[in-house]
């Protein structure tokens, strides 16, 4: 076995991770730190201190070096990835404006200029006036420029978390374009920065000058400063390798390279990916992201809010299983466990839609959760479970939407994310899916996926198939229950499929008489 040792920071949204894996894909040494994921001084907003995910980083790297095993001798290099969407605006000398904008913040911008011109033109002509307008609402820029001019106005860079952290990692104003994810001039088709002409630039008004520039996953963001490295202890001179976002490092640290095997990731947003060499729009206007892997691409279905549904009920309902997990020394996640098997596949009729947030095209901004098919029978254990196939079914309508549009049937899942560890979600995810439901050998895909970067950009591997073959494998396979899956098929498409159409009347009037959600 190699003795080169690859670390990996998983920057999240509840915690930061330092790892260290191995080129056979062991992880060797983690360190985790918890991070409070944000504070809001107004509903729907959601702020964070940079410095806050800063520190976070220096300490879970600290504790790595007192670890058995770890060597920083041995270390060849680093990689980052990060939550997605997190907005840091920084002066002429590399210092915040204001707190950072993180990706689940919901503030918008009503009233502004719409497209005009030849783009706004074409943009009327295929019915997507309203989509773009959306859109231009959702940018934090507009926001910005609208209401913080000041802070706009001093802006130097405008950086995503990615950007910012690898900024103190290496002194660079550089990212990857794996990390690319949000509402900025990006040309999500072409990898890179947009054209002058593009719309983009009239819809977030962003100034050139203050992105970053831009290097493909596998190429090198710089290297680690001796700032960096008295912070973090990373050794000064160490290269920083880019990869992606969490969501694609997670999806290649699956094992998902190829368009017949889908990612679901059980995390706070819940997702469905698939790898493909073509550019195809899931949604149209809405674009793939950039694979983990240069010049490819990632179809992603959202969920959003998908797994934070659990944390929800858990906080909300799950105290008794809390409290007896303690006293048995077990895990929380058995218990809840016990709850779903508890209750027969279809919950009873119980059915959930888990637009828990609006969303822009399906579901629409008017979106809201629902749950239909009460009765006296059903109790606590039941709207668990019926809450978990809710989000399977979502995740298999994303599923089918990417089979129709890129013609290439899916075959096989592997489930990440932290809702993985949930043996009882995951077997029901295979039965509805009608799937074999694979777990991979390690929790920490994101992580891995880095690593996966690093370890193709060194040439410690020559290409990712060489590097899918060797550091990911299938811990355990969850083959799908025949009988429950024509039962769940039945529910998804006599019952689920036509949830969202039946309802969305009723939504736009629940919207228009209590104001919520604005759709302004």
């Amino acid at each position: 076995m190699s003795a080169e040792q690859l670390l990996a920071i998983d920057h999240g949204t509840q915690s930061v991770r330092a790892l260290i894996f191995d080129l056979r894909g062991n992880l060797l040494a983690k360190s985790q730190v918890p991070i409070e994921a944000y504070f809001s001084t107004h509903p729907g907003w959601a702020e964070q201190d940079p410095q806050v995910f800063w520190n976070a980083l220096c300490r879970a790297c600290q504790a790595l070096w007192s670890m058995p095993g770890v060597e920083k001798s041995a270390l060849v290099g680093a990689s980052l990835t990060t939550q997605r969407s997190t907005i840091i605006n920084l002066d002429e000398h590399g210092q915040p404006l204001r707190p950072a904008i993180v990706w689940l913040d919901q503030r918008r911008t009503p009233g502004l200029e719409p497209v005009g011109g030849l783009w706004g033109f074409l943009f009327k002509l295929a019915g997507m006036t309203g989509t773009v307008a959306y859109l231009q609402s959702e940018a934090e820029a507009n926001w910005l420029r609208a209401y913080q001019k000041d802070v706009w106005d001093k802006t130097h860079k405008y950086l995503f978390l990615s950007g910012y952290l690898t900024y103190l990692l290496t002194g660079k104003f550089v990212d990857s374009v794996g990390s690319q994810v949000g509402y900025i001039p990006f040309d999500y088709k072409k990898q890179a920065w947009c054209g002058k002409s593009d719309w983009k630039w009239q819809a977030v008004p962003v100034r050139p000058e203050t992105l970053p520039e831009l290097v493909k996953p596998t190429e090198l963001l710089g290297l680690i400063s001796a700032e960096a490295s008295a912070a973090t202890g990373i050794p000064e001179g160490l290269p920083l390798i880019a990869a992606a976002a969490d969501k694609a490092c997670e999806v290649i640290g699956a094992g998902c390279i190829e368009p017949d095997t889908a990612c679901l990731s059980f995390g706070t947003t819940a997702t469905i990916n698939t790898t493909h060499k073509e550019y195809l729009e899931v949604i149209p206007l809405i674009p793939p992201y950039p694979a983990a892997i240069p010049g490819m691409y990632s179809l992603e279905i959202q969920i959003y809010r998908g797994y934070w549904m659990v944390s929800w009920f858990k906080r909300e309902f799950g105290m008794n299983e809390e409290r007896l997990a303690q006293e048995r020394g077990v895990k929380t996640e058995d218990l809840f466990d016990e709850l779903i098997n508890s209750v027969p596949a279809g919950s009873l009729g119980l059915m959930l839609q888990p637009y828990w947030s609006p969303g822009l095209k399906q579901p629409g901004p008017e979106a809201k959760g629902a749950v239909i098919g009460f009765g006296d029978v059903h109790t606590r254990p039941y709207f668990y479970r019926s809450m978990i196939e809710g989000l399977s079914y979502a995740l298999r309508e994303g599923a089918d939407r990417t089979n129709q549009r890129s013609r290439q049937k899916i075959e096989t899942i592997r489930v990440a994310g932290g809702g993985s560890a949930s043996s009882a979600a995951v077997q029901l995810t295979a039965d509805i899916f009608g799937l074999p439901a694979s777990r991979p050998h390690v929790i920490e895909a994101s992580g891995l996926g880095a690593a996966m970067d690093l370890a193709v950009g060194l040439r410690l591997h020559p290409d990712f198939e060489s590097a899918v073959r060797d550091m990911t494998r299938v811990r355990e396979t969850f083959e799908p229950n025949l009988e429950n899956h024509k039962l769940y098929n039945e529910l998804y498409h006599r019952v689920y499929l036509k949830m969202y159409k039946r309802l969305r009347p009723l939504y736009d009037e629940l919207a228009e008489i209590t104001g919520y959600p604005a759709l302004d």
